[in-house]
């Protein structure tokens, strides 16, 4: 088994890899790289060789695991593209959106390269996407071997639990199998439950490293968690300022919606309209829609009919009155430019009476990030665009992560007990954290930390 790590760079970036076995070629994502513009942020396809590949495997379709699939098609264009039931509701729409996001950078930050691909290209390569529901086993070589008494290789999706449509992959070959974690949380969140990996054994493991850098205290539990974010949601309220949660349209905008809901049919915070952004509203009703198909709690929370959601109108972000206590859910997650999550937090920065609450990852080299690191009356570069901002309002960081904690990772190694282990998807620290303790627990176990474009065999 000869496997390849495409992404461009070693932190969190453009997830894809390129597997080899039994003479046949699986690309595992098809990610975009959030912090590079332009082709710089694109998987090192050429890194895979001139042959093709038999199939594209979806983890799930958050951008930096699915954003550059319409390009990975140009490069291996006899691959069929394989994810979840759930995600193929999903991937069409996050394409599409790509498209716009890229076309309005083009034009407002003069990324000439964008868009990397077209609306027609999206429609054009959706005839080539299959869906398969969890814990079922298929082929996905077989097109490509058709004499007597080949045996194809198979892949199955297991639930992740990390957004709608997340799934662990399985490769199972003649002789040897590979477990593909993607992105995947094990405990409860609002909605999802926890990732369904109870029996997963494999000879090799790529494993997701997100969280190898932060440590769970002691104490620490997601209700108290909720509850320290219900206190501040009052005292910023009471105090007549705003509060922003920026949040990533698919997941963790639903999440957060949930609790909201569900805070309020409880009577822990007062109900009201919940602005959110039109990507994000789209999701949700993917998620009310989707909710039978869905290993969830709360089966019949629709969070359409249990908030009053207000969908922000273009502009509108930039000239509302932010006074009277109003709570925002908004993309994006890392406050990006030309955002929502962006103007808003641009304005409300400079106001004490203001609150922004995070609730998820923030690149620092983010303007996101730049903002929850600042202290207090600190001025510092918010972005280009926005220039030198003073901050003065209240921020705060509850910790509702839809990544697995790096403690239960590091059971689930114990669990798989692989023969060999490749580590990817986090920065060099968690990384680091990860090869120390599985050494030191696992000291017969192979890690391996794959250079960007370097094969390696496993």
């Amino acid at each position: 088994m000869n496997i390849t790590n495409l992404n461009p760079d070693t932190d969190i970036g453009a997830s894809s890899w390129l597997v080899e076995l039994d003479e046949h070629r699986l690309l595992l994502d098809s990610g975009m790289h959030p912090k590079r513009d332009g082709r710089d942020g694109l998987p090192l396809f050429a890194k895979a060789g001139n042959n093709d590949v038999d199939a594209i495997v979806i983890s799930h379709c958050h951008h930096d695991h699915v954003g550059s699939l319409p390009v990975a098609l140009r490069h291996f264009p006899k691959a069929h593209v394989l994810m979840s039931e759930l995600s193929y509701f999903i991937i069409e729409r996050v394409l599409h959106n790509s498209v716009n996001v890229m076309t309005r950078q083009r034009d407002e930050l003069g990324i000439r390269e964008y868009p990397l691909y077209t609306h027609d290209e999206v429609d054009d390569i959706a005839a080539r996407f299959q869906a398969f529901k969890y814990n079922r086993e298929v082929e996905w070589a077989s097109f490509n071997k058709m004499r007597a008494g080949f045996t194809s290789p198979t892949l199955e999706f297991f639930d992740a639990g990390h957004t709608l449509g997340s799934a662990g992959v399985m490769v199972r070959g003649k002789k040897e199998t590979l477990f593909f974690t993607g992105d995947v949380c094990f405990h409860d969140q609002t909605i999802l439950r926890a990732a369904r990996f109870e029996d997963v054994k494999a000879d090799v493991l790529i494993m997701e490293t997100t969280r190898g850098n932060r440590a769970v205290p002691k104490d620490f539990t997601r209700e108290k968690e909720i509850e320290r974010l219900v206190a501040a949601i009052h005292n910023a309220l009471k105090r007549k300022g705003s509060v922003l949660i920026p949040a990533f349209a698919l997941g963790r905008t639903q999440e957060i919606l949930a609790m909201l809901a569900l805070l309020m049919r409880e009577g822990k915070l007062k109900p009201q309209p919940i602005y959110i952004g039109g990507l994000g509203r789209v999701f949700t009703e993917i998620y009310d829609l989707e909710a039978h198909r869905t290993h969830r709690q709360h089966t019949n929370l629709q969070l359409n009919q249990a908030l009053n959601l207000v969908v922000l109108e273009k502009g509108q972000s930039e000239n509302m009155k932010l006074t009277g206590g109003k709570i925002f859910v908004i993309t994006a997650g890392m406050m990006s430019e030309n955002t929502a999550a962006h103007n808003l937090a641009m304005r409300m920065a400079g106001d004490e009476k203001q609150a922004i609450f995070f609730v998820g990852y923030a690149d620092p080299s983010t303007p996101g990030g730049r903002l929850k690191a600042a202290k207090q009356g600190e001025t510092f570069v918010f972005s280009p665009s926005a220039g030198r901002i003073t901050r003065k309002c209240e921020i705060q960081d509850f910790d509702l992560t839809a990544h697995a904690n790096r403690e239960d990772l590091l059971d689930f190694v114990g669990q798989v007990s692989p023969r060999a282990i490749l580590l990817g998807h986090g920065d060099d620290d968690s990384r680091a954290w990860f090869e120390e303790q599985i050494r030191s627990r696992h000291p017969k176990i192979k890690i391996i930390q794959p250079q960007p474009g370097k094969a390696v065999q496993v």
